[in-house]
Formats: structure tokens, sequence, C-alpha cells
């Protein structure tokens, strides 16, 4: 297939370009800068500019495309909100080339929707629209362009890692470097799901090609790492005191990521194992944490 991919220069869109190009697809991927264009090209990968910014410059990519997915967001957290109703409108636009047809439309979600409640397990099959985090804007696109017709399918993420980057987990370390301390919320048994780079592009490459119209996948290796272990494995590699923060001082250490620093959000990955034949076998999170290179990192 000539398969669109925004966000095909960024942390995960890379890992599925090469993930695409290997299964034989024809991979068109957008960037905004000269030295995207380069990285794709050195990729064998057809170069389409375009920026969030502009949703009819991302439209023009999807009207010349088999399929589209798209992994491109802004991740400014400090305008997350904003950022979201962007990513809705992006999700639009790209809608609009799809009228009318059946080609398969990925886009990209949290796991944190499957949750009916915080603390229970995500799942493939709920989709909680009253869900605090902003990102519902993405699926509600979604629902709203399924309505329609358009054929979209849903890749939901939770701390996609490897040795270099892992989600929200990144943040921590910077955060750990400023405070001194590597710290957890609380008993620090609230859990982040996680799922390896490598997995999390093979899934991608399955759901387009499975094409199923309303599917929803979640892209989860681990279905929960408890905080207090990822703030241990911080604390060891960056050579801090490892503490625990009481919830009401949470925003005052964690700043922005107070609002998931305390958050329980496991997530199970078994139907999409089962409907996609998807075999995650990357390295753990703790694993990809504990093998990073600290020192490399800007302090």
């Amino acid at each position: 297939m000539r398969i669109f991919l925004t966000g095909a220069t960024g942390f995960i869109g890379s890992a599925i370009v090469t993930e695409l190009v290997k299964a034989g697809h024809h991979v068109i991927g957008m960037t905004r800068s000269e030295a995207g264009v380069r990285s794709l090209e050195e990729a064998g990968v057809e170069v389409h500019r375009g920026t969030l910014e502009e949703p009819h410059s991302v439209r023009l990519g999807a009207e010349k495309a088999d399929a589209v997915i798209h992994t491109a967001f802004d991740h400014d957290f400090s305008r997350f909100v904003e950022n979201c109703q962007k990513d809705r409108r992006v999700i639009g636009a790209l809608g609009e080339a799809l009228k009318g047809s059946s080609r398969p439309f990925v886009i990209t979600s949290g796991t944190g929707l499957g949750n009916a409640e915080l603390g229970e397990l995500a799942q493939e099959d709920v989709t909680n629209f009253e869900h605090p985090n902003p990102r519902v804007a993405s699926e509600l696109a979604g629902n709203a362009l399924l309505d329609t017709g358009v054929n979209v399918s849903v890749v939901r993420l939770p701390q996609v890692h490897n040795t270099v980057k892992q989600g929200l987990i990144s943040p921590l370390v910077e955060i750990a470097r400023a405070k001194g301390a590597s710290a957890y919320v609380g008993a620090g048994r609230n859990r982040f799901p996680a799922g390896h780079l490598s997995d999390v592009a093979v899934l991608y490459r399955l759901a387009v090609e499975h094409g199923e119209p309303g599917a929803r996948y979640n892209a989860v290796g681990e279905e929960g790492v408890e905080s207090r272990q990822i703030a241990n494995a911080l604390g060891r590699g960056l050579n801090l005191p490892i503490v625990s923060i009481a919830p009401e001082e949470a925003a005052g250490h964690f700043g922005w990521m107070a609002m998931f620093a305390g958050l329980d959000f496991p997530a199970s990955s078994t139907k999409t194992r089962r409907v996609l034949g998807w075999n995650p076998v990357g390295p753990g999170l703790i694993a990809d944490l504990n093998a990073m290179d600290y020192g490399s990192l800007a302090a």
C-alpha cells in the first residue's frame, strides 16, 4: 500500500517508517523541516511537506495515499489542551480526504481512554469520554468520521520506550535533576502501562493492514509499572535520593507533570493480541531505564 504517515521523523513515526518499508509498503512521510526531508529521503521514503498548524497541508498527503497513519502530535505539554484540539482539527482534515472510500485511517490516542474507572485495567472495548485526559478530543474526532463512513481505527499508546525516550517518564528525568531527588506520589503504587518502541511500530503496521473500522488497539507490553519502581530506576541512574511526595505537594514538585504523576492507569492488550496476532517481545520499561546512558542526556 501507499501509506501516508504523519510524524514520520518523530520518535514513534521513524520506527513505523522502518517497519512499513521492511514489510514492502510505499511510505509517504510528512515533515516540516529540511532535516526531516533529508532523513526521509535517506530512508527511501517519499516526502510530503506539511504542518499541524495548516490542516490543509496535511490533507493533501492523504489524498495521494491508499491508507493513512496519523502519529504527529505537538508534545508541548504546557499547551496540552490546546494541542489536543489541534489534533482534532488535523484528524478532521485527514478524514475529509478519505470520505467516500474504504481506505484505512489509523489515528493515535492514549490508553487512558479505555479506563471505565481510574485504577481499572483499560480495555479496548471501553471508551470513556468523561476521562480527564484532554486527548479525548482525538477519539471524538475519529468517532465523528466513523459516523460519516470513514474507515477509522485507533492505536492507544502507553508509555512508549527504548533506552533514549520513555513517553511521560522522560520529563521525570529533568524534574529529578532540577529538584535533586527522584520522586513518586504517596506510596507510589499507581501504575503506568508501557510498550517497547519496536513492538508499537509493529502494531501500527498490523492495524493499518487489518483496516477494521472502529477498532481500538492497546499498544501495551506491560499492563502497569508502579511509579515507585520507575522512581527507583531513575534515582539509581541519576545517583539521586528517592523520595515520596505527599499528594498535596505534587503540583509544587512535578509542575505540569503532576496531572499524570499520581494517576493509576493500567491497561490490557489482551484483545489486541488476539485480534491482530500481535506479540510484543521488546525489553520492559525498567530494563530500558536501567540500560539508559544518563550521562549522555542533557543536564
